[in-house]
């Protein structure tokens, strides 16, 4: 599975927007990148489909020039959108490039998120990132503003370990940087980190 950051050289604050080629070509978050639209040109003339992790501003500022660039591909998102084509709900099932990915509710840094879970690849979001200047190897979303939840992050990240086929062997998330298994640590492994971290109930970062 090819899959691009296309946010990769912005200079303002934005989620990791992900293209992933392939028979279905789509969009994983569109950031709040301005022109990434035009970066995503740059790979393909067409997208079937933009699905979002969830609605925070950085995953979605520039979603509305991406689907007017593309000329309205399938908007896929759990919480309510003026533009939505399709509602997810967790037990769904997306496809993105070439992989049919399991929707799996991960709650607590956002009431509406959602993880994208494949038999190679998860798109995590926000729920659980490699690396985000808070840990390395396996942290967490924060949970300390209006709205956000470390129980139900924690729950979260339960669910979605339960879930998560040992044949991932890649994380896309929406901060830090992509991962990829090595003989020495999975992405099971990471997932485990960052739940043990939440766990601990600690802030996250200093000044929490």
């Amino acid at each position: 599975m090819d899959v691009v950051t296309v946010t990769a050289d912005a200079e303002e604050f934005t989620c990791n927007a992900y293209f992933v080629d392939g028979d279905s070509p789509a969009l994983v978050d569109a950031g709040a990148m301005p022109g990434v639209e035009d970066v995503v040109a740059e790979h393909t003339s067409s997208l079937d489909r933009v699905a979002l992790t969830h609605q925070h501003h950085d995953h979605v500022d520039e979603l509305d020039a991406v689907l007017d660039a593309f000329d309205d591909p399938e908007l896929a998102a759990y919480a309510e959108h003026a533009r939505r084509d399709r509602a997810l709900s967790d037990g769904d099932e997306v496809v993105l490039g070439d992989e049919t990915f399991e929707v799996v509710y991960t709650p607590g840094h956002a009431t509406d998120h959602v993880a994208f879970v494949g038999d190679t690849a998860l798109f995590s979001g926000d729920v659980v990132v490699y690396n985000d200047g808070a840990f390395d190897d396996g942290s967490f979303g924060r949970t300390d503003m209006p709205g956000q939840s470390r129980e139900r992050l924690i729950e979260s990240l339960r669910t979605l370990l339960d879930r998560l086929p040992e044949s991932v062997t890649s994380m896309y998330a929406g901060h830090g940087d992509p991962f990829h298994a090595t003989d020495d640590e999975s992405v099971h492994d990471v997932v485990e980190r960052a739940l043990e971290r939440a766990e601990r109930r600690e802030p996250k970062y200093p000044e929490e």
